[in-house]
């Protein structure tokens, strides 16, 4: 009888201890790149005059303060005249990417039209953006200034006609016995460069203190006198003393009709003292239904006052 044979051992292949963390850095990482994927939005190409400040994988996108999307690249176009700036958005964000957006670059500025960017100092330059309406889209032109506050489209808008602009900017506010009843929209030329229009809204529930024979004058910051003379400092507001601002006061009595919407009146230099003595009883909304301190009123349309659009003017007059 022969023997048995000798049993043949083999070992089960096993995975090396040395691979598993390799894996697991792998799978972590592919998983981070799918997530990372999953949230990317569509890329848009932004051109501006001057790139100052604009990095690559740094510089935010940003909507009301909230980062949307992130500077991939930074390129001269090709003849070398302007820069373009590709931008990732967020996949939620995406909507902000529409034929109408405005988009600018936030560098720190101070002046007579107010103090803005501040934080761009420690944080770097960022992209600031305001959302259009139209149809989707991917390239845009930037613009090489912010643009103008939004207003809200509550109340009902005046022209006023001057010699000149002064400081008055838009988004300056615009007062009744001190107390912020309306903002400025935009400002140009007249036709035959005479004059500057101003166009001003009034907000509900203000706006039946405006009538046809109410006055307007320039209420910005000035100092008038001399050394001999002593100096005469008008007093204002802090934001008053960088946008400028307009007061108006009507006649008490009786009370002429309310000024039809884009009713035209002159904007004098400063107040006549009697001006300032009318009390006309004009009932007003309630309170509540006021503009809150930033000058909004309950929820309204939104509009963006162009600096190019045309300002009409019709036969009122103050």
């Amino acid at each position: 009888m022969s023997a048995a044979p000798a049993p043949k051992i083999t070992r089960a292949r096993t995975l090396p201890l040395i691979w598993i963390v390799p894996i697991v850095a792998l799978v972590v990482a592919g998983w981070m790149i799918f997530r990372e994927q999953r949230n990317h939005g569509p890329e848009i190409s932004i051109e501006f005059a001057d790139g100052s400040g604009v990095e690559a994988g740094k510089t935010p996108l940003e909507y009301n303060g909230v980062a949307v999307g992130t500077v991939q690249t930074v390129e001269l176009t090709r003849d070398l005249a302007r820069v373009v700036v590709r931008v990732r958005l967020k996949k939620n964000a995406a909507n902000v990417a529409r034929a109408g957006a405005e988009f600018w670059i936030v560098h720190p500025e101070v002046s007579f039209s107010g103090v803005r960017g501040l934080e761009t100092l420690v944080r770097g330059v960022r992209l600031n953006v305001r959302p259009g309406s139209g149809a989707p889209a991917t390239r845009f032109q930037g613009l090489d200034s912010p643009p103008a506050p939004e207003l809200t489209a509550a109340g009902r808008a005046f022209i006023l006609k001057s010699d000149r602009l002064g400081s008055l900017a838009p988004g300056a506010p615009v007062y009744y016995r001190e107390v912020k009843v309306g903002a400025v929209e935009t400002s140009r030329l007249a036709r035959d460069a005479t004059s500057v229009l101003i166009r001003i809204r009034v907000f509900n529930p203000y706006i039946d203190l405006v009538r046809t024979n109410t006055r307007f004058w320039n209420a910005s910051f000035s100092i008038k006198g001399g050394l001999f003379s002593g100096f005469d400092i008008k007093n204002v507001s802090l934001e008053t003393l960088f946008t400028g601002g307009v007061g108006f006061a009507t006649p008490e009595g009786n009370l002429a009709p309310p000024a039809a919407d884009g009713a035209e009146f002159s904007l004098a230099d400063e107040p006549e003292k009697e001006w300032l003595k009318w009390q006309p009883q004009i009932p007003i909304a309630p309170v509540e239904q006021a503009p809150d301190s930033r000058g909004a009123t309950p929820p309204t349309t939104i509009v963006k006052p162009e600096s190019s659009q045309p300002i009409e003017s019709h036969g009122a007059r103050g």
